[in-house]
């Protein structure tokens, strides 16, 4: 099980420093992702059993794999690509009132080396085809609102622990659990964006190299619960695979009830070829998933207790201090659009120079 160690929620270091100071020494910051480096399997409040909180890096089981190094003729498109998303000073809007909203910073950051490079890979290396997409996902993502789903507004969604956020499997992808016998509430928009909201924290969480994640789902028969509408599934579907390209690495699901295969077929013509390869089905999940970072409910060893009141903050407190860290040193290196994500996550550069950016 997992070692025990101290809660990071009580040492509040870039809150402090940010307070104190109005921002955060980049040179810190390794002494504080130090502090997000504790213990093998550690939880962020020490628990161990049962954890009732998201562990706070992968195992020594997870080995992030290397990015395959690019060929001239993808070099030369991501180069095209990276200049003409360097000239944005706007994003497009969806109606003609305003026509266009300004670029921001947050905005900036998102635009990373690695993100540019999925969309390419998404759209075969057809530049024009990335940008427009790029843009696209911009538009949406301010229009879509994501910065004002804060914590406290998709609190009630997750208060059953229908989604959950913990560990990492054996290519250090985070784990999201998706527990559909445990829904809550009412159908609703909110429930994709409560989705959306866990997406963006389980990218929050990903280790250095690494840019996918994995999808637990798990039917639970004994619990049973309606098969969800076909409707949602295509929205969700189409905000996967429009605005978070290259980013599910693999998805497993297990326990499904009988009432759920038809939703499956119905839903299967719309999934891309690539999506619908890193399905699993029933299989058992161990292959996929250190079994010290697998819950037991999913045949780990992990006797997870989900206490919304203990999870829920300390996960959001993770997700922001990682962000904060990130940031920082986007900002330090000089808010570069293009900016490498394995030195926004660790402040090195992939061959372990400490500060290493991109150009």
């Amino acid at each position: 099980m997992a070692a025990t160690a101290q809660p990071i929620l009580a040492e509040p270091y870039i809150e402090n420093q940010t307070k104190q100071n109005g921002s955060v020494n980049i040179e810190d910051l390794h002494t504080s992702a130090a502090k997000l480096s504790i213990a093998e399997n550690a939880t962020v409040d020490g628990s161990t059993d049962p954890v009732k909180t998201p562990f706070i890096n992968p195992s020594s089981a997870s080995k992030v794999p290397s990015a395959p190094s690019l060929t001239s003729d993808q070099s030369t498109r991501y180069e095209k690509l990276l200049a003409t998303v360097k000239s944005w000073t706007t994003k497009p809007s969806s109606t003609p009132n305003p026509p266009e909203h300004p670029l921001t910073d947050s905005d900036r950051i998102w635009l990373t080396r690695e993100c540019l490079l999925r969309y390419l890979r998404a759209t075969k290396w057809n530049i024009h085809e990335a940008g427009i997409r790029l843009q696209a996902t911009l538009t949406w993502r301010h229009e879509y609102g994501l910065e004002n789903h804060t914590p406290e507004y998709i609190s009630p969604e997750n208060a059953t622990g229908k989604q959950v956020l913990s560990g990492y499997d054996l290519a250090g992808r985070p784990c999201l659990y998706l527990n559909p016998g445990k829904q809550n509430t009412e159908r609703s928009n909110k429930q994709v964006e409560h989705l959306v909201f866990m997406l963006e924290r389980t990218i929050d969480l990903m280790p250095a190299g690494q840019e996918m994640l994995a999808l637990l789902i798990n039917f639970d028969k004994k619990v049973g619960g309606e098969r969800p509408p076909l409707w949602q599934g295509k929205q969700v579907l189409n905000i996967l695979q429009s605005h978070y390209p290259e980013r599910l690495g693999r998805a497993l699901v297990i326990n499904i009830p009988w009432l759920v295969w038809p939703f499956f077929k119905l839903i299967n013509p719309f999934i891309d070829p690539a999506t619908r390869e890193k399905l699993k089905f029933d299989q058992d999940l161990r292959q996929f998933v250190p079994p010290s970072q697998l819950l037991k409910t999913h045949g780990g060893d992990v006797n997870f207790t989900y206490e919304h009141d203990v999870y829920w903050p300390a996960l959001n407190e993770l997700a922001s201090k990682k962000r904060a860290m990130m940031t920082a040193r986007w900002e330090t290196a000089g808010k570069k659009v293009g900016e490498s994500e394995y030195y926004l996550r660790s402040g090195e550069n992939e061959a372990g120079t400490v500060n290493g950016h991109s150009s």
